[in-house]
């Protein structure tokens, strides 16, 4: 069996951390993926996709993401129901996110919202060449604007 989910795009709000009774940290965020058509108006049409992230990943999601950042996504689905405060059954379908890459480079601006490069450890830690501002392992430093990812360069 595969249950296999691969994503990218954008936070439509903040991502909401919470930890379990026993502590352990989860975060839930949205993300809009555009469709690989247009519709009838030429515009693009997105799904929304709810996301739920565990334990280092959800807090390095929670700290670093913020709504608008464009994030990859890797993990898998995951459906439940449960009866909500009127008796009715609710259907629910997540991307339980193993991997989450942020795609967009570290901004400049030290008072921006925390915006991130880096992947679900946290980023770049590697300062090998002795440059402050141009980490080795983080191709992105210096760049400061957004990735442009088209439709025709993802590999699926």
């Amino acid at each position: 069996m595969i249950n296999r989910v691969i994503l990218v795009g954008r936070l439509t709000r903040d991502p909401e951390l919470r930890y379990t009774p026993s502590g352990i940290a989860v975060t839930r965020f949205n993300v809009a993926v555009n469709r690989n058509y247009t519709n009838q108006h030429g515009e693009r049409e997105a799904d929304f996709i709810n996301i739920v992230t565990w334990r280092n990943l959800a807090e390095n999601c929670a700290n670093y993401l913020h709504k608008g950042s464009l994030v990859g996504i890797d993990g898998r689905l995951q459906t439940g129901k449960y009866e909500n405060q009127e008796g009715r059954m609710v259907y629910t379908t997540d991307v339980v996110a193993e991997d989450v890459r942020f795609l967009e480079p570290k901004s400049r601006n030290p008072e921006s919202s925390g915006n991130f490069s880096g992947s679900s450890y946290g980023g770049s830690s590697g300062n090998r060449n002795g440059n402050r501002n141009k980490p080795m392992d983080d191709p992105f430093a210096d760049d400061g604007q957004p990735i442009d990812i088209s439709d025709d360069d993802l590999p699926f």
